[in-house]
């Protein structure tokens, strides 16, 4: 069962603190809102995950083990930024997302974008910023992968493609899967979550099962973060 932990994970960046000994741990089988606002943590975790950063001190294990070849191979991450050569055509990008991960379905994605309506012929630079992102989280979500990582997914798209997106999320990840979803659009996302983590300048302010925390409160997971975050 694939585990995320955090020891004493921090990183900074010179005089900046951007994760102070946090500790944490996800567990398989859960989708994870990852919560906080701008400059809170969220995506230099997300990073040291994925092996694009390094902590300062502590750790961050992914199955037990520090990020390295065996945990690109079992996350499936989707950045917060266009990342795919926008050169290529749709089903260019089915068969290079193939190559790179034994994972990977063909038929999923392919299934997946008939659905949608996009022409595979299409370059990838033709297609509206909605059906780029639906493009990006189609090929994501194409994976049997142990762990989703997805940084602002629903970020600068129109209500129906949120719509879209979210639906994708949770009738596509493996359920035995964990899904880390990081996000300001708490409202649109609080129906998936199985549990929240609250993060603000780099410490964990909040974390447990959502439901549990609404009964306990009598709020909604977005009241609490308008309350927890408000200027």
């Amino acid at each position: 069962m694939s585990k995320l932990e955090c020891r004493e994970l921090t990183k900074k960046y010179g005089s900046i603190t951007a994760l102070d000994h946090v500790n944490l741990t996800l567990d398989a089988g859960r989708i994870v809102g990852l919560l906080g606002p701008n400059g809170s943590g969220k995506t230099t975790m997300i990073k040291i995950a994925c092996r694009l950063l390094q902590p300062t001190s502590g750790e961050l294990l992914i199955n037990g083990q520090r990020p390295g070849r065996a945990s690109k191979a079992s996350i499936a991450y989707l950045p917060d930024r266009d990342f795919l050569p926008d050169y290529m055509r749709v089903d260019q990008l089915v068969r290079y997302y193939a190559d790179f991960f034994a994972d990977f379905s063909k038929e999923h994605a392919h299934a997946l974008l008939d659905s949608l309506g996009i022409n595979e012929r299409m370059l990838l630079k033709r297609l509206s910023k909605g059906n780029r992102e639906k493009v990006q989280l189609v090929l994501t979500m194409s994976r049997q992968a142990e762990i989703y990582i997805l940084d602002e997914p629903i970020a600068g798209v129109d209500p129906a493609a949120r719509d879209f997106i979210l639906r994708t999320i949770i009738g596509n990840y493996e359920k035995n899967a964990l899904v880390l979803i990081s996000t300001h659009l708490i409202a649109d996302v609080e129906p998936l979550l199985d549990e929240i983590v609250f993060l603000k300048q780099g410490h964990i302010v909040r974390h447990g099962n959502a439901e549990q925390i609404r009964t306990e409160t009598g709020r909604s997971i977005d009241e609490l973060f308008r309350e927890e975050f408000k200027c």
